[in-house]
């Protein structure tokens, strides 16, 4: 072959490269633009905004930290802070210790009607937000004839007005929270617990493990990465809470600071008192917040820390 024959070639080679690589780029391009227009150009003109003041319609003017002091020096905010954890404490919290429990018994070998059970548990988490909310109403209505205030009056409890109370409204909507989420967590405890090999399930039971000692010292072990992956999303989640207190306490949510939560304050800020410097600024300090508490779930669920005996 001359030289002249290996140019051509070599140059036939790189045009054929080159067009594999801008037919691959073209290919990508639609989601780096979409991400770009919806996700990643309003990140930014959000942390710009949080140094402005800005109603909306007038010039914008350079306040620097100022949105940062008003939001940190607000009580009203610390108030959502604080109902935000607890009500997240009391939401999340159980969905992991029940999604594991539920996950292992729906993976018992004698267990009939699996599937039905399976999608039953799923089935809150795949309905819409409005009905879920709009039912918990109904069964927390402030009423003494509502299911919650009966099975109360069974127990010799006095009625309680669930969208008025403090631990009332934070309860109501926990549970709501609870009933939605579990199921999602169950399915990936779930997957988890079929990764694991059915032998060292045998070998347990042959020397003598029963059921709850190879969940403690079989299962959990195993399911650490799993239970990690749904601590983080629950932190995440429970600090981003909105739709539920929103539809639960209707129209008067942003209101009342029962069940205020971060992202409803933000809300509040933004679209009910058109300042959105405070709003973008709340948006931040709750970015840190999430980070800093998912940082920390993360430290704990993984073990990360633990001084290990026998290692110098």
């Amino acid at each position: 072959m001359s030289g002249e024959e290996r140019g051509v070639k070599k140059k036939r080679y790189r045009s054929e490269k080159k067009k594999d690589m801008i037919s691959g780029y073209l290919y990508v391009a639609p989601f780096f633009i979409i991400f770009g227009v919806i996700g990643l150009y309003p990140a930014a003109f959000s942390i710009y905004l949080a140094f402005q003041k800005w109603n909306g319609l007038s010039p914008m003017s350079f306040v620097g930290l100022d949105n940062f002091r008003i939001v940190l020096e607000d009580p009203l905010f610390w108030k959502s802070v604080y109902n935000t954890i607890i009500m997240g404490l009391m939401g999340t919290a159980p969905q992991i210790i029940v999604g594991i429990v539920l996950a292992f018994l729906l993976n018992l070998t004698f267990l009939r009607f699996k599937n039905f059970f399976r999608i039953t548990i799923f089935m809150p988490y795949i309905t819409s937000m409005v009905a879920v909310a709009l039912i918990f109403s109904v069964l927390f209505s402030n009423h003494e004839s509502s299911l919650a205030n009966y099975l109360l009056g069974v127990f010799g409890f006095d009625p309680v007005n669930w969208s008025t109370s403090e631990w009332g409204t934070k309860i109501a909507i926990s549970i709501m929270v609870f009933w939605r989420w579990v199921g999602y967590n169950t399915i990936i405890y779930l997957a988890g617990i079929q990764s694991i090999s059915n032998d060292l399930y045998e070998a347990a039971t042959i020397d003598g493990a029963n059921k709850f000692q190879q969940l403690l010292f079989i299962t959990m072990p195993l399911l650490k990465p799993f239970i990690i992956l749904t601590v983080f999303f629950s932190t995440v989640g429970a600090l981003q809470l909105f739709s539920e207190p929103t539809i639960f306490l209707g129209a008067g949510a942003f209101t009342r600071d029962e069940a205020l939560t971060v992202v409803m304050y933000l809300y509040r800020d933004a679209f009910k008192l058109q300042s959105f410097g405070t709003a973008s600024a709340t948006a931040i300090i709750l970015l840190v917040i999430i980070l800093f508490f998912a940082t920390i779930n993360t430290l704990i669920t993984s073990g990360t820390g633990r001084k290990k005996k026998g290692v110098r």
